[in-house]
Parts: C-alpha cells; structure tokens; sequence
C-alpha cells in the first residue's frame, strides 16, 4: 500500500513538466504529517529538498504556516501584542544592532514578541545570547511569554518553545549543507496574532513570496526586506526595497534610501556584545550601529501605520532613540 504522504513527494518530484506547487490545503496537511511524525524519514528528506529545488510559492509558504499555528495554544488572558519579530539567521558580520531598535520600541510603550532559534550555522552571534547579556529573559513556555508582555512589553520565545519539532528540521542543515523551507515559514508563525509582522530575509526573490503569504494569511500588516545577514535589521550604507502588505491589499514597494555616505560594509572583527550597552548607554560613537538601530525602527514604525512617509518615518525613529531610558530593560548604567 502506497504511504500517504507519497502523494505529496510525488506532486514535488515529477519533473519539470508536470510538477506544479501544493495548493493551501495541501501544504496545511503535509506539514501537519510532518509535524506529527507521520512521515518517514526517506520522504521527508525528499519533500524538504524538492521545495528548495522548486523554491515555494506563497501558498505553500502559508499552508506550512497554519498548519504550525494548528499545534499552538495561546493563552486565554492574551495581552494584545503590537509587533511580532522573528530572529532566525543569526549575524556574523555585525552586531545584532536591530535588538536596540526593538527595545527602544518596547520603551517607548509598544509590545513585542520576538521568536527565533539559533546555533544551526556556526560562527553567528545568535539573538537568544544577545538578549541574555542584557539581562533580558527567555519564556519556557506561552504562558511565560504572555506574563512576560504584560509586565515589560517584550518576551523572546525559543523555537523549541513553539514547536520542537520544528527546531529538529532546523537543526537539519548540517545534513542537507542547505537550509530548508523551514527556515522561511517559521518566521511567519506569529503565535501571539500581532498586528503588525516584520520579516527579514537574505535572498532577494523571496520578498514577493512572503508578501503573497502574509496576503493568504490574511495579516493585517506586515513588512519583509533583504535585512543584514538575513535579520530583520536594516543596512544604513545601502538602499533596501521594502514590500509592505496590508490585509489583501497589493503590496506596496518603497525603496529607502542608505543612511551613511559609504557605500562599504564595515566587518565587525570583535563582535563584541558589550558594544551594544555602550551603543545603548550613548557611551560609544557608533554611526553605523545608531543608523542601522534607527533605520530598522523607521521600517517598523511605517510598515505600523505611524508614519505617512520615509522621511516622517526616520524623523519619528530618530526621536524615539533620542528619548530612550537608558538604563531599561537591563541594559547597565
């Protein structure tokens, strides 16, 4: 007898002529196979290669990602949270500098639920270690992040809090010497419904499939950009296209001009995570870090709805940073 997740290998792997995308539906029922260990390992490995060969559509993309959301039981007393920030690549060349832009957020009075994993590629720093040297904690479970966001705005939940299953196929990069499908899909999970989603990526075609997805999932707001190193952080020496979805609305693409003259991307040698409290205490004349901070917060803060334009959106960044207390969220003084 024919298993019956073949069907769905088979839809990937009948060659160029008559291979097509999973429908919606389909994505939903072959993730939540996966997700309930219903699927051997021969097949899994096939389905999760064939996608990267194929690159997915938006609908598989959503499909994936409401079958994650199928699992997940928020908790019943959920505080409304305004922006939801996934964290999945990792920084190697800098400092993880768009975790000052979210904390200056959080300070100035929005909600955050930031989620991500880490230690699949080596030689990154990881956001989890970031957060922990500034003394910021990480949720065990959904309750905790809930518990988290009513006392400080701000909880960074652990892939493996969500779904340890999938931090398993994360952790299968190693195997494949590729990263999967996976990598893309759970940073749309945004279990706590924030309003407003933001997403960074590193390959440039990937931007109009995460914009068709946020479109069939129906998000109310969201915006996705090639950030630096794949991270949701915007690169001040260069222009970044940013598609920014509202509801089902066709997307709207701006491109932001760069903050600094040069062109080149410094090279952090050090990273040295102490930079950040300096950087955040005003201790360290970083023009590099301060404009990725600031404009990371300005894509933010438009893609929200608070701000009508590029220049209105900088401005409002710019003064959010100027006004940040900087002895919060255990940043040392």
């Amino acid at each position: 007898m024919t298993h019956p997740f073949a069907k769905y290998v088979a839809i990937l792997g009948r060659g160029k002529t008559k291979q097509r995308h999973l429908t919606l539906e389909e994505s939903r029922d072959a993730m939540g196979m996966i997700l309930r260990g219903e699927v051997l390992p021969e097949q899994l490995g096939a389905f999760l290669m064939l996608l990267r060969l194929k690159e997915e559509a938006p609908e598989e993309i959503a499909g994936f990602t409401l079958a994650v959301r199928d699992t997940l039981t928020p908790p019943p007393d959920l505080p409304p949270v305004d922006l939801d920030w996934s964290s999945y690549a990792g920084k190697r060349i800098q400092l993880p500098w768009f975790v000052l832009g979210v904390l200056a957020l959080v300070n100035a009075g929005y909600s955050v639920l930031m989620h991500g994993t880490e230690g699949h590629t080596p030689g990154r720093v990881y956001t989890r270690e970031t957060l922990q040297h500034l003394g910021l904690p990480v949720a065990g479970s959904l309750d905790e992040a809930a518990a988290q966001i009513r006392a400080q705005r701000f909880s960074y939940v652990p892939l493996e809090v969500l779904s340890p299953r999938l931090r398993e196929l994360i952790d299968l990069r190693p195997v494949f010497g590729l990263r999967s499908p996976v990598h893309s899909f759970s940073r749309m999970i945004n279990p706590f419904s924030a309003q407003t989603m933001m997403m960074g990526i590193f390959h440039r075609g990937f931007m109009d499939i995460h914009a068709g997805a946020a479109r069939i999932l129906g998000q109310p707001r969201m915006a996705v950009f090639r950030g630096e190193g794949g991270e949701i952080e915007r690169r001040p020496n260069k222009p970044t296209q940013v598609w920014i979805t509202e509801g089902d609305a066709e997307p709207l693409v701006e491109t932001w001009p760069a903050l600094l003259d040069d062109p080149h991307q410094p090279a952090d040698g050090a990273m040295d995570l102490h930079e950040m409290e300096r950087v955040w205490r005003g201790d360290s004349e970083h023009g590099y870090a301060v404009a990725s901070v600031v404009g990371t917060m300005a894509v933010t803060l438009r893609t929200m709805g608070k701000a009508a334009s590029i220049t209105e959106a900088e401005s409002l960044a710019s003064g959010i940073w100027s006004a940040r207390n900087r002895r919060f969220l255990g940043v040392a003084a």
